[in-house]
């Protein structure tokens, strides 16, 4: 059990400190481009961890005990994982479009490949 809680405090200490930098990142970014970039990459990566950690610890569980429960919360975890892979990038890209469509330019931008482009 030593060393599964040594991967334990590893995962979630890994996705603790990566939702933190996340939250840190949409507090000191300039405006919502950067704020985005940093908030949804950080806590998808921090998320992920977590939700290994829980996986690892529902798997040993299911092992020990053959609780049928543990198996269950490991595939939620997987479900909710893949959902939120999906889904959190998918969401940033829809709200910094939204963003540059109404209007909303980013700080110091050097090139804007898509004000040449033809949106639709």
């Amino acid at each position: 059990m030593g060393i599964l809680l040594t991967i334990l405090y590893i995962f979630l200490g890994i996705g603790v400190i990566f939702n933190c930098l996340g939250s840190i990142g949409l507090l000191r970014f300039p405006d919502v481009y950067t704020r985005l970039h940093a908030s949804t990459k950080a806590t998808t990566f921090g998320s992920i961890f977590t939700s290994l950690a829980v996986i690892v610890y529902s798997f040993y569980r299911w092992n020990i005990s053959g609780n049928s429960k543990f198996g269950v919360l490991a595939l939620h975890t997987i479900v909710a994982l893949i959902c939120l892979v999906i889904t959190n990038p998918t969401g940033a890209h829809a709200i910094a479009r939204a963003a540059h469509r109404s209007g909303i330019m980013p700080k110091q931008a050097v090139i804007n490949e898509l004000k040449e482009a033809k949106l639709k």
